[in-house]
């Protein structure tokens, strides 16, 4: 039995390495036909998936509520920040102690989710989202202020040429993580931690009975969304070149959640849709304002409204999200076959 699960554990492993492989492949392609600015839109789609799929295992997987995703993402991209500039780490270990660092954060945040529920998790986690970013203007020396942190661009390595562009570049980083995201949470949604994550939110009771520490399971899932938040966090940093409190508002959490919701709770793949919806939103946004010339404080507020808009529809026509109504469509076109076929067999008949 047990080597029939090591081999069930080994072909998964084997079957998300390649899909991995197989995107990566696909986005590199992209990346070198596409110009520059739709090369920044999918480093900037990369690092959104890295949180939203944090928060895809949080709020899907586990159950809990979180609007302080944004104010995470911000630990990881001051972390990125102070590393690179101040100490002059390199990029790659400058993000992986921004993981470490905002999954630190993570353990007392999911100390208190497991004693929390409902709106007053919630509420714990939008302090944390309105109150973390305030501490830049608190210690300008350290942060920087209103201002943040400036970052020197991440310079392509010499053997790519010295006219590899840097967008490029940017998109190949934020790229590379956001599919070792997608390869590590893939395994860990499909693993027994997986499923005690789903046991737990769908039964604490039943789960503790049959021998889960929930407690420490849902503690557990705060952590792991924590350091895909700072990984999140660190990327945009990178690509942004600035790690200011003026991204990491209360906005940006709500529309972390948002995004969940509308691609898909619980989902993977829905979150590759929300973190499309959240780099195509501005854009469309900032195009209607454009058309009908609405003042600034109308366009500022627009994408909310928009969200609100898209989140209703979504609601409506899909409940389970956009992923959601993509497998109900490709569901009913699958069962158009065999019930053609046996249409087809009553008429011979």
């Amino acid at each position: 039995m047990n080597a029939l699960i090591g081999a069930l554990r080994r072909h998964s492993l084997l079957r998300s390495a390649a899909m991995v492989i197989a995107c990566g492949l696909v986005l590199a392609l992209i990346t070198s036909v596409v110009p520059a600015y739709n090369n920044l839109q999918l480093a900037t789609g990369a690092y959104y998936f890295a949180a939203l799929a944090g928060l895809t295992v949080l709020a899907g997987q586990s159950g809990q509520i979180s609007l302080g995703q944004g104010a995470l993402m911000a630990v990881g991209a001051y972390t990125t920040g102070l590393l690179i500039t101040r100490e002059h780490w390199p990029l790659v270990p400058s993000l992986v102690a921004a993981v470490a660092v905002t999954s630190a954060v993570g353990i007392p945040l999911g100390a208190a989710a497991s004693r929390l529920r409902g709106p007053y998790l919630a509420g714990v986690t939008l302090a944390f989202a309105v109150g973390l970013p305030a501490l830049a203007d608190k210690f300008p020396g350290t942060f920087g202020g209103e201002n943040g942190l400036a970052l020197n661009p991440a310079t392509p390595p010499s053997f790519l040429g010295s006219n590899f562009p840097l967008e490029r570049w940017e998109a190949w980083i934020a790229l590379i993580c956001a599919l070792i995201v997608l390869f590590a949470l893939y395994n860990l949604i499909h693993s027994g931690f997986g499923r005690s994550l789903r046991a737990v939110r769908d039964d604490e009771i039943a789960a503790s009975l049959s021998g889960l520490r929930v407690g420490r399971t849902q503690a557990l899932a705060f952590v792991v969304s924590a350091g895909c938040a700072g990984l999140g966090g660190g990327l945009l940093a990178v690509v942004s070149q600035l790690a200011a409190p003026g991204a990491f508002q209360l906005q940006l959490s709500l529309s972390l959640l948002t995004g969940v919701v509308i691609g898909g709770l619980g989902s993977l793949v829905g979150a590759i849709w929300g973190s499309a919806l959240l780099v195509l939103l501005p854009n469309w946004s900032n195009d209607i304002a454009n058309s009908f010339s609405l003042s600034n404080n109308v366009s500022h507020n627009l994408p909310l409204a928009i969200y609100g808009v898209v989140l209703i529809g979504a609601m409506l026509l899909w409940p389970s999200g956009i992923q959601g109504g993509v497998r109900a469509v490709w569901g009913r076109l699958g069962d158009r076959g065999p019930q053609r076929l046996r249409a087809a067999g009553a008429t011979d008949a």
